[in-house]
């Protein structure tokens, strides 16, 4: 006959008290709780657990976008670039907040070695264009260029320009004649210059011309890359840009056709003469620049009080260039109508009426 349980076992399961944790159904219970689920955390046990994923969340969401901002303060930090300008010197050390440029383009200023305070005055007009903060659509590079230096005091003032700027190209093989084969010189140098690392366009331009470098800019950016010929055409009188060629006073090709002109049988035996109207020559022996483009009324000579042709007519708010500024008062002129010095601010250092 089995026996009866104990006494005060009985006892204690039917009035619910608390039993010792050596009593095997109690014992059994608190095991299966144990090993069902995952176990409960105490508030620190829950706090060291959340605390680095709150930390990853951060950097995500606040910090990382951050890292580019970061990056543009450390690049305004920095010292400038020195050299030559460019509409880019200073903008592309920072490629996470500018855009890649649209197109590059050469200026080739052809001037003389001895005339210092016209590419002084050159300098900054053209500089002022390219600094940052005027976010040129395209990559613009200025250079001066004359051929070989004949006289002692060029042989060492030019190469300070040079170690001041960095914008000068001495051409080879060529007089100080604009008509005496200096462009074509131009033309083939700059294509041997720049071979590995090509623009998109190269303008000639005379030192007697202001281009307004944003609309410059903005009117070749609707251009063809390829096979282009842009200027103002001659005669004066006429619109179209086929009819003869594009004046001297500016005129841009692509690179394609100065890499032609470089090579090309018919440009080195027909280099000496008007240089703008062999220019046009070339290209129509060759049959080439057939994307013609005509930036007339744009592109015109300064007005004198008695005008001479048609290619002569008032400033204009769509000017893109303006020639034959001759004379620091004709240049003053000009820049006082599209209001250059518009950002310049008061001081104790000067005053100016």
């Amino acid at each position: 006959m089995p026996s009866s349980p104990p006494r005060n076992l009985l006892k204690s399961t039917g009035n619910n008290s608390k039993l010792g944790d050596h009593h095997p159904v109690n014992s059994l219970h608190a095991a299966m709780k144990r090993h069902s689920g995952f176990p409960r955390l105490s508030a620190s046990s829950k706090a060291l657990v959340l605390l680095p994923l709150v930390l990853l969340a951060f950097i995500f969401f606040f910090v990382y976008p951050k890292e580019f901002e970061l990056q543009a303060m450390m690049s305004a930090c920095a010292p400038p670039a020195t050299g030559a300008y460019a509409a880019s010197s200073s903008r592309l050390a920072d490629p996470a907040v500018v855009r890649k440029p649209d197109f590059r383009l050469l200026i080739g200023v052809l001037t003389r070695a001895d005339l210092y305070e016209r590419r002084h005055l050159l300098r900054m007009v053209y500089g002022l264009q390219l600094a940052p903060g005027n976010n040129l659509t395209a990559h613009v590079d200025v250079r001066f260029v004359f051929c070989r230096l004949y006289k002692d005091d060029q042989r060492v003032l030019v190469p300070l320009e040079i170690l001041a700027h960095d914008d000068v190209i001495i051409l080879d093989g060529c007089e100080e004649n604009l008509n005496g084969g200096k462009t074509y010189t131009f033309l083939s140098t700059v294509a041997a210059l720049y071979a590995d690392e090509p623009y998109d366009y190269v303008m000639k331009a005379d030192d007697d011309i202001f281009f307004r470098l944003p609309q410059l800019v903005d009117s070749l950016g609707a251009m063809p890359r390829e096979d282009m010929y842009y200027g103002a055409t001659i005669p004066c009188d006429s619109m179209d840009p086929f009819r003869e060629y594009m004046a001297g006073m500016g005129y841009a090709l692509s690179w394609d056709l100065v890499e032609w002109i470089a090579t090309s049988e018919v440009a080195r035996n027909h280099s000496v003469g008007t240089e703008d109207m062999l220019t046009g020559l070339w290209l129509r022996i060759g049959d080439k620049g057939k994307n013609r483009f005509n930036a007339k009324p744009a592109i015109h000579d300064y007005r004198n009080p008695v005008p001479v042709d048609q290619c002569e007519h008032e400033f204009m708010p769509s000017t893109i260039g303006v020639h034959r500024l001759k004379s620091n008062p004709r240049w003053a002129e000009a820049l006082k109508y599209f209001n250059f010095t518009a950002g310049l601010q008061p001081s104790k250092f000067y005053k100016i009426d």
